[in-house]
């Protein structure tokens, strides 16, 4: 597995160990933790060909969750380990005679910044991306399905705005922003969106992997994951603010005035060659500012994907979560 130290991958790996499964993992950080379950850590870069081929060998089935996510920075940093690092993958898994290849990809990969109201699989790759995030990404998912054959089994899946417990990306910035006075609602505040509770997405991948055993029909497919249900934007914001212990964000901004400031922080950005990411971008106001959910008759019917945890519950969870580490 490639990302097992991140959210979702380490939500993946204790499922696996659950299962009586042995599991490698590779990523460049080291993580005691994932040693201390068992896990033979594998320390690395996946930009690195010999190193991924390598940590393939004697697998029947590799998770490829590892990808470099965000909203700001050079083509080339998103380029190498989104898709030089699938390059990879697929590499060591040909090589090695992997026969099940899951990868992790994101609806990003079809947002061309407008609504998307109930859409399903079949809606294709915009022509241009508002994110290098989500270009790469795309690029990485096309040679996922591409690759699958009869000797590689691939399929895609899409998560939606991951959240819960443990996680490092979405809770702590809503938080964060918050709690400087920063979140705004951008728009009318309406927008309807998929969520993906973090024990569902993690559920979603062994679906998968058990799904490409038995059904001939998942290879070199992509399916959208979340909860089953779209939400209001602004509401599941509020619910984790006050899962946080967090006040309400109730100030609003014009979807306009968020796009025009954010392409003045992103050209001062540019300008003075400024380290980090703009307090806000274009491609996060589109996000925030719009409605995008999904079918997920796909996953349902050829996955056998179910949510078991509704948002509510998830909710509470992480409520306790939150209280546990006070």
């Amino acid at each position: 597995m490639t990302g097992g130290g991140g959210f979702v991958g380490r939500a993946v790996v204790e499922r696996l160990i659950a299962r009586g499964m042995q599991v490698r993992t590779l990523a460049r950080s080291a993580y005691p933790e994932l040693a201390s379950l068992g896990v033979q850590a594998v320390q690395g870069d996946i930009r690195d060909r010999k190193t991924v081929v390598d940590a393939c060998h004697r697998c029947d089935i590799v998770f490829h969750v590892a990808a470099k996510a965000g909203a700001w920075g050079r083509y080339v940093d998103f380029y190498e380990p989104n898709v030089i690092g699938t390059e990879n993958v697929i590499a060591g898994c040909r090589k090695h005679g992997v026969g099940r290849l899951v990868f992790t990809s994101s609806p990003s990969v079809i947002f061309g910044g407008e609504d998307q109201h109930g859409i399903d699989e079949s809606v294709g790759y915009p022509a241009r991306y508002a994110s290098h995030y989500s270009a790469t990404k795309a690029i990485a998912e096309q040679l996922v399905l591409a690759a699958n054959c009869r000797t590689l089994r691939t399929v895609a899946l899409r998560p939606h705005l991951v959240w819960g417990p443990n996680d490092n990306h979405i809770v702590p910035q809503v938080v964060s922003q918050c709690r400087s006075g920063k979140l705004r609602i951008i728009g009318d505040g309406s927008q309807q969106v998929d969520v993906t509770y973090i024990d569902n997405a993690a559920d979603a991948h062994l679906c998968a992997a058990d799904a490409l055993l038995t059904n001939d029909a998942v290879g070199g497919k992509a399916y959208f994951i979340s909860q089953g249900e779209p939400v209001n934007l602004w509401e599941i914001i509020n619910g984790i603010l006050e899962a946080a212990g967090v006040p309400k964000v109730a100030k609003r901004i014009p979807r306009g005035v968020a796009r025009f400031g954010a392409g003045v922080m992103e050209f001062s950005h540019r300008l003075f060659r400024r380290k980090g990411e703009p307090r806000l971008t274009r491609f996060v106001v589109d996000q925030m500012s719009t409605t995008h959910y999904f079918t997920m008759d796909a996953a349902r019917n050829d996955l056998g994907y179910e949510p078991k945890v509704s948002t509510e519950e998830g909710l509470l969870r992480l409520r306790e979560w939150f209280e546990s580490r006070a």
